[in-house]
Parts: C-alpha cells; structure tokens; sequence
C-alpha cells in the first residue's frame, strides 16, 4: 500500500510568525527560505533535514514516506 505524500506545507517564520503555504520539492530538501514578512534567512534547525521540517507544518516528503531525518534526501 503506497503512502499518500503531501506536497503542500505552511511554513511558519520563527523570528516574526508569518506563515505562508509552499509546495515542497519532490526530488531534493530545501535547506533555505527566505521570510517574505522580515526577510529572515531560514535554516533547517540541528537534527532536521531541511526547512518544511523544521518550520513546515507538514514534513518533506521524503520523511512523510518513511526515511530518516539525517538521511532522507
């Protein structure tokens, strides 16, 4: 049974809370993002593999199909 994945996830900025929705990358994790609100160079925090992990509400889809944080793209 395949795994439904879900490419759209809402990243939250930590620095000033605005949230937009994005459509995530398929093929490759996205280690950066800029805030449009504040401008803030988003990073994936330590332990996670890229920003919709770490500020998505919705995790990659390489984890959401089962792989491991550090190892999933």
């Amino acid at each position: 049974m395949n795994k439904i994945i879900i490419l759209q996830s809402v990243i939250t900025c930590p620095n000033c809370g605005h949230n937009k929705e994005e459509t995530m990358p398929t093929d490759a994790c996205q280690f950066f993002y800029h805030c449009e609100n504040c401008k803030t160079l988003l990073k994936p925090r330590e332990g996670d593999c890229c920003v919709f992990c770490s500020y998505g509400s919705i995790p990659c889809p390489p984890i959401q199909g089962g792989g491991r944080k550090k190892q999933c793209c």
